[in-house]
């Protein structure tokens, strides 16, 4: 079943929810306006980025502990789509179609989150090149 209030997030679209940055009030606005559904790996995408700023000290230890934190109440709350056949068999079509990487596993994830029906769904992303390919696929796309 699809939820009509929900968007796609990905990880790149979690961390300034988690991190202050220029992007977070657009972020959080976009926040309070869906139900938040994830690819499967995200919490552990998400948490590489937190800690990375932290190692090239862009971000305290206190910000470090705060955004980890955050990134775990948010994820008791969001809906995960979890790797199965159809979301690899998915991810492989998108590296035909789509200028991706690892990446695809996160596109791949967005159609089964909405039954194949992209029309009127959108994802959230801060990466240009996801964005473009979720705009191709036919999502409407927040990006940051």
């Amino acid at each position: 079943m699809v939820n009509e209030g929900a968007g796609f997030w990905d990880a790149s679209a979690l961390v300034p929810l988690c991190i202050h940055e220029t992007r977070t009030a657009q972020a959080r606005s976009c926040q309070r306006k869906s139900r938040q559904a994830v690819w499967w790996g995200s919490l552990v995408e998400v948490y590489s980025a937190i800690n990375r700023l932290r190692r090239v000290k862009e971000i305290s230890g206190l910000d470090q502990a705060n955004a980890l934190r955050r990134l775990w109440q948010m994820s008791s709350a969001w809906r995960e789509i979890l790797p199965d056949e159809r979301v690899r068999d998915l991810a492989v079509q998108s590296l035909d179609k789509y200028s991706l990487r690892a990446d695809s596993l996160q596109l791949a994830a967005s159609p089964v989150w909405c039954a194949e029906r992209p029309s009127n769904r959108t994802v959230l992303c801060a990466d240009q090149r996801l964005a473009k390919a979720a705009s191709a696929a036919g999502f409407s796309v927040i990006e940051f």
